[in-house]
């Protein structure tokens, strides 16, 4: 297992690609975000679990936990990508070896333990439970098992966590690059007493997840964005750079011509 290396350096660096990358690859990136999410206790642990149709995916939590969070990021990846991209451990990423079953739960038991750390800050895992990229209108959802065993073990550790659902989706509105939207919604508070099991608790997210997700498309079909946060605007496409170069060869041509 390739573990956390956690740099603030490598944080800083990686924030500011990200929002590069986004810039010239996207017209905007909005993000919904519902209030309680801001409003979760920093002493209790959450797992944010998301949907996983986009080559991007991953790139977005180190922008939102810098914008909206104060918290410790962790992300699990696949171990065939960490070792290509070893960078990630240095922003809080450790791998999973989905083809070694036999060494799943000493990665569920690391994870486990990130999240229970003494911390000033929050500590938060995202986590995407398809395992692997699926069209996002894929129904029904199938997720692994993991981040529900994960919250198992957390609960063995302590009293409650948070896991709140996010979801993603790329949609083109009338301009050459698209538009990335994220959405996050209310947390909920798992209790140790209260809790059914990791099956449970699976099935919970996956359903939670599909309706998000069709709760997200709604709105970018209706074009009910008001709501949504701006997180990067992108630089100006071509379009946008020609119909501003047009305007500036004909000034006159966007004025009213009036009868004497």
């Amino acid at each position: 297992m390739l573990k956390v290396r956690r740099s603030r350096l490598y944080t800083f660096w990686f924030e500011w690609y990200s929002r590069r990358q986004f810039r010239r690859y996207f017209n905007s990136v909005r993000v919904f975000v519902e209030s309680g999410v801001r409003k979760m206790d920093l002493r209790t642990p959450v797992i944010f679990y998301a949907n996983h149709a986009y080559w991007w995916d991953g790139f977005w939590s180190p922008l939102c936990t810098g914008q909206f969070f104060h918290q410790r990021l962790h992300i699990i990846i696949e171990l065939q990508q960490l070792q290509k991209h070893r960078f990630f451990t240095r922003i809080g990423a450790f791998s999973l070896d989905r083809s070694r079953p036999k060494s799943w739960p000493a990665t569920l038991r690391y994870a486990a333990e990130l999240l229970t750390d003494d911390n000033e800050r929050q500590n938060a895992l995202w986590i995407f439970p398809q395992g692997k990229i699926e069209h996002v209108d894929k129904r029904p959802l199938v997720f692994f098992k993991g981040a529900a065993s994960i919250a198992s073990r957390v609960l063995e550790k302590i009293p409650q966590l948070y896991v709140v659902s996010i979801v993603s989706r790329i949609e083109y509105l009338g301009e050459q690059k698209p538009e990335l939207f994220l959405s996050f919604r209310e947390p909920r508070l798992v209790f140790r007493e209260d809790y059914t099991g990791a099956n449970d608790l699976n099935a919970y997210m996956q359903k939670m997840t599909e309706s998000h997700l069709d709760e997200l498309s709604e709105k970018i079909q209706s074009r009910k964005l008001d709501g949504a946060v701006t997180l990067v605007k992108g630089s100006a496409s071509v379009n946008r750079r020609s119909e501003a170069f047009w305007r500036f060869m004909r000034p006159g041509s966007g004025k009213k011509v009036t009868e004497s």
